[in-house]
């Protein structure tokens, strides 16, 4: 099943694969990349329910969200190019927002490289106000609740 999302007892397990540019000038992938690899995993869940930026704008108002607060904790180096997984879960979806988790994971799911937590508040796109998730955005994330 590489290369495709897998459902988990919690969460959903995305496949992603490292660059030689996902790399520092050590060999081991750059600290800031990790957050780019989690907004592409992210990404990539709400695109398998149909849900993105298309024609240069949200397919729905849910997609208008910002990020509030995002920490990791760096357990073992990614020290190659090749496969990752992602494994992401909700640990809580408020009226405006969403606590996202996260594990960094080998692709034999015997390492976790990091974990951590991204904070998301959804916005009203005219007045930069935080704004509540739609009805089908609550049924789509909740997917995904711990």
């Amino acid at each position: 099943m590489k290369g495709q999302m897998m459902q988990t007892l919690t969460g959903t397990v995305v496949p992603l694969t490292v660059h030689f540019d996902d790399l520092d000038p050590v060999g081991v992938m750059h600290n800031a990349r990790y957050a780019i690899f989690v907004e592409r995993a992210i990404s990539s869940f709400w695109a398998g329910h149909g849900v993105g930026f298309f024609n240069g704008g949200p397919s729905t108002e849910d997609m208008v969200a910002v990020v509030a607060e995002f920490s990791i904790k760096f357990l073992a180096p990614i020290r190659s190019t090749g496969p990752v997984d992602v494994h992401l879960w909700l640990d809580s979806l408020g009226e405006t927002s969403a606590v996202w988790a996260f594990r960094f994971l080998s692709a034999d799911g015997t390492t976790v490289f990091a974990e951590g937590k991204r904070v998301m508040v959804k916005i009203d796109g005219k007045t930069g106000r935080p704004s509540s998730w739609t009805d089908e955005g609550r049924r789509i994330a909740a997917t995904l609740l711990a």
